[in-house]
């Protein structure tokens, strides 16, 4: 598989509408919901951090000789339409859904870029990670509900129907784009085990952070 097949500028396609979308919601968040300056400010930062992410992605499908635009185009439907569905209704949901949600979403990313070629691979890495998102975010929630705790069912809650939402839009967009879905499970196809520990790489990624969170308890 070479860097410019189908299935690779998917993501990387993907990814990059996915990141542009994440640092003007962020920033959106920021202005909107942030209850400090300090907190303003803070996801700011994150939100351009977002931004420099989608200009790497942005440049590598240049150098692809493919045209960034249309390789996102496919996706703004789906992405617009889970940001819709997931609007969040004060500061703590904002931060679980920077956190959680887009987590999840990253983890299907790197499942599909375990069967591209190493330099994708590696490019893939780079952009989802998420120290400073996840840092802010646990630290806010965590102090919050040492504050108080009869936040942790809703924002539990919250984090549950992020995951759900974020499931929905991965089949969504594997069921639309066949060469995205082909990497997830790899040109071959994997057998049923396989899947099945994708899926178990999945739950447990998403269980370290909620108990990073404080949402449910540690190992």
């Amino acid at each position: 598989m070479s860097d410019s097949s189908p299935g690779t500028v998917d993501l990387l396609g993907v990814l990059a509408y996915a990141e542009l979308t994440a640092f003007l919601r962020l920033a959106e968040d920021a202005a909107l919901l942030a209850p400090t300056l300090n907190d303003r400010a803070a996801l700011g930062d994150v939100a351009a951090t977002e931004y420099g992410h989608f200009r790497v992605l942005r440049d590598r499908l240049a150098s692809l000789g493919v045209d960034p635009e249309e390789a996102m185009a496919p996706f703004v439907e789906a992405i617009d339409a889970w940001h819709a569905q997931t609007r969040p209704k004060d500061w703590y949901e904002a931060l679980i859904k920077a956190y959680v949600g887009v987590g999840i979403a990253g983890d299907f990313y790197r499942e599909a870029a375990r069967h591209t070629t190493p330099s994708i691979s590696a490019l893939v890495d780079e952009v989802l990670t998420d120290e400073s998102r996840g840092e802010f975010a646990v630290e806010r929630v965590r102090a919050a509900l040492d504050a108080d705790p009869r936040l942790c069912g809703r924002l539990a809650l919250w984090a549950r129907r992020m995951v759900g939402e974020a499931l929905s839009q991965g089949q969504r967009l594997a069921a639309a784009r066949p060469q995205l879905a082909a990497l997830l499970v790899g040109e071959k196809g994997e057998d049923l085990a396989e899947i099945g520990r994708m899926f178990a790489r999945l739950t447990e990624e998403h269980g370290k952070r909620m108990a990073a969170l404080g949402l449910t308890p540690g190992p």
